[in-house]
């Protein structure tokens, strides 16, 4: 949507405006959520994803672990999950509200169709046709694979639900979708999920630097929870991103 210049006055009385294009506040100085929830609100839409971008880029700086070395090896861990499940365990509901396994499974296959797309910088075609979700799933985990690790995949900027972001960025969050989705089935269905520790560790820096207050809407993210006292480090990532543990 193209940038308005807007002048509103907030509930607490403040009041944002355009000028000479740069935004004045009356009152306290905004946390970067609520700036990013007043600019979608205003209808600013491009300054609230060039502010995304800015607050998500560097959160990637200095990772030792490359996002692809993360896919790489939580892929096969779904991989193996979804493989051994049976029609009834297709119904089993999970610690990610209101999913079932069976709609984890749908939303990840749509998902990396989508992102696949994304990383090679075409439209996404549709999903894969079929309503057998077992069969379908490695295929569609292998093309998002296969993209990730396509040249130039990593240096795009992909227009995600959040606003544009770099490549990098994104296939972080797609590590951190993709790790917490494979406890939820994994949970769900009673099977064993052992991700390595290191993996667990550099996804769970990244996760607690990139969803912030505003994200929890309770769709795209709900608000935290205690995770029990020693807990393992999936499943306190796991309470970190809403699930109840």
């Amino acid at each position: 949507m193209p940038t308005q210049l807007v002048q509103a006055a907030d509930a607490d009385g403040s009041t944002m405006a355009d000028n000479d294009g740069m935004a004045n506040r009356i009152g306290p100085e905004p946390t970067w959520d609520e700036e990013l929830t007043r600019l979608i609100q205003h209808g600013r839409d491009r300054e609230a994803a060039d502010l995304a971008s800015l607050r998500l880029a560097p959160l990637t700086q200095g990772a030792p672990m490359d996002p692809r070395n993360q896919l790489d090896e939580i892929l096969p861990l779904l991989n193996g999950l979804v493989a051994s499940l049976d029609r009834t365990q297709l119904e089993a509901p999970t610690p990610c509200a209101n999913f079932a396994v069976r709609q984890i499974l749908e939303h990840m296959i749509g998902g990396a169709t989508m992102f696949a797309a994304a990383f090679r910088g075409e439209e996404p075609a549709a999903p894969a046709a079929g309503t057998d979700l077992v069969a379908v799933f490695p295929a569609a985990m292998a093309q998002l694979q296969a993209a990730v690790n396509s040249p130039g995949a990593l240096d795009r900027t992909i227009a995600a639900p959040f606003g544009d972001v770099p490549g990098e960025t994104f296939a972080r969050f797609v590590a951190m979708d993709g790790l917490v989705h494979g406890w939820d089935i994994a949970t769900a269905t009673g099977q064993s999920y052992d991700p390595s520790a290191g993996l667990v560790a550099e996804v769970d820096a990244f996760t607690r630097q990139a969803i912030t207050e505003g994200m929890r809407d309770g769709d795209t993210f709900a608000a935290a929870v205690q995770a029990p006292a020693g807990a393992s480090p999936i499943v306190q990532l796991a309470a970190f991103t809403g699930r109840h543990v």
